[in-house]
């Protein structure tokens, strides 16, 4: 372990607070771009500008199905990736002494859901009562301009790293992955990786997490008119016969013999989520087709693999309810087919990111088993390379109001750069 001699220490956190309010502003600048399922190019054009004006080159790293859908880490897609490229810079250092790191994070958010319950609009951060508030502030643009600024940081203080770092900005963490593995694939191994995703309500390290899959349901009923219902198949009614067969499945997935150690203690850890739902034509006509996507936890100690075939078996059990004769089911896979992972805490980067967190801080970075997923997965299940997963307190994620904390970001930035520069070791500019 390479030892930072305080006074780069010092210059080191120094400069991480001259940078507060440029970190606020590129954070503002990514907010503003509603960078959901499609429509990311402004935020990956932010990020070539984030880059450039760290003194690196940034270049393109495309999601090919053709190179990529025979690797395990794979998922169907939901849509083409033309024009969607990731972005990656490279820092490579005069005479690479130290350890090798990537700096990881999504630019991809979730939809803002009903604008109209937002305190302020979603996609126009402000800050409020100490926090930033917008649509992926939390997840993860908040984590990607700390590993950004924690760079700046040391070339502020007259350093840089002394090691080979890689940034990648990738596509599809809510909804496949699949940028992240096209990056880790093209890019050379590194002896670990940092992915500052937020914790939830708190400053949290990442200690496992669940797998997920996506599924949809399509049911094809019998229409008919209002007036003689009973000679139709409604298929939103028998959509929801298939959703509710998988409340039981749900529950016995919840069982505490079922339960991986490492998520003990935590209270209902696999959900299953009917997240979408499209169909009908009409209010006085029997609904001919309805449509519902869901996403399916996946504990430690099972597979995605697994997961889809109770998926495949509980949809077949559905479809022959005597409530559905004569109705059409199909099922299809398309987004998440990711299976759990574990982040150990006893790994050389784990260890370094608590410490350097309570030298940036002053405080303990918590731990906790997370109830979601990370591109964390593939450099761990795919690559056999270290990651450490933790960042800034956000709130309400995925939910209206998203947010997260100023001084909680300007800490995940020090401690950052404090890993970084110890990590890699560092050498003058």
């Amino acid at each position: 372990m390479t030892t930072l001699d305080p006074g780069a220490r010092r210059a080191i956190l120094d400069a991480c607070r001259t940078l507060e309010t440029e970190s606020l502003d590129w954070l503002f600048r990514l907010v503003r771009c509603p960078s959901t399922l499609g429509n990311e190019h402004g935020a990956l054009a932010e990020m070539e500008r984030l880059y450039r004006h760290l003194g690196l080159a940034p270049r393109r790293v495309a999601t090919d199905p053709r190179a990529l859908e025979t690797h395990p880490g794979w998922s169907p897609p939901l849509m083409g990736y033309e024009g969607r490229d990731n972005v990656v810079a490279v820092h490579a250092p005069r005479a690479a002494r130290g350890r090798s790191l990537t700096l990881q994070g999504h630019v991809d958010v979730v939809p803002e859901g009903a604008a109209d319950m937002w305190a302020s609009p979603p996609y126009q951060p402000e800050i409020r009562d100490g926090r930033v508030f917008g649509r992926g502030a939390g997840d993860m643009k908040a984590g990607i301009v700390a590993y950004c600024m924690a760079f700046a940081a040391l070339r502020r203080a007259g350093l840089q790293p002394a090691a080979e770092v890689q940034m990648h900005s990738v596509i599809e963490e809510e909804c496949t992955g699949n940028g992240a593995l096209a990056c880790m694939l093209a890019m050379p191994r590194t002896d670990a990786v940092v992915i500052p995703e937020p914790g939830p309500n708190m400053d949290g390290y990442y200690t496992a997490e669940v797998g997920v899959v996506w599924a949809w349901v399509t049911v094809s009923g019998r229409p008919a008119h209002v007036r003689d219902m009973q000679a139709g198949v409604n298929a939103i009614e028998a959509a929801n016969i298939v959703a509710n067969a998988f409340k039981a499945y749900e529950a016995a997935q919840n069982d505490g013999a079922r339960i991986h150690p490492a998520f003990r203690g935590l209270n209902h850890p696999v959900n299953v989520n009917f997240g979408t739902v499209q169909g009908g034509e009409w209010n006085s006509s029997v609904a001919t087709r309805c449509r519902i996507g869901m996403r399916v936890g996946v504990m430690l100690g099972n597979t995605a693999r697994q997961v889809k075939a109770d998926i495949e078996a509980l949809v077949a059990e559905a479809a022959q309810h005597e409530r559905l004769r004569g109705a059409r089911v199909e099922l299809e896979f398309k987004g998440f087919m990711a299976d759990p992972c574990e982040f150990p805490k006893d790994t050389a980067i784990a260890q370094l990111a608590f410490r350097s967190y309570a030298e940036a801080t002053g405080g303990t970075l918590r731990d906790y088993p997370a109830t979601g997923l990370t591109d964390g997965r593939h450099f761990v299940l795919h690559q056999d390379t270290p990651c450490a997963v933790f960042g800034p307190d956000a709130q309400d994620i995925h939910g209206i109001d998203e947010n997260v904390g100023v001084e909680s970001i300007h800490g995940i930035t020090r401690s950052i750069a404090l890993l970084m520069a110890e990590w890699c070791g560092v050498e003058p500019v």
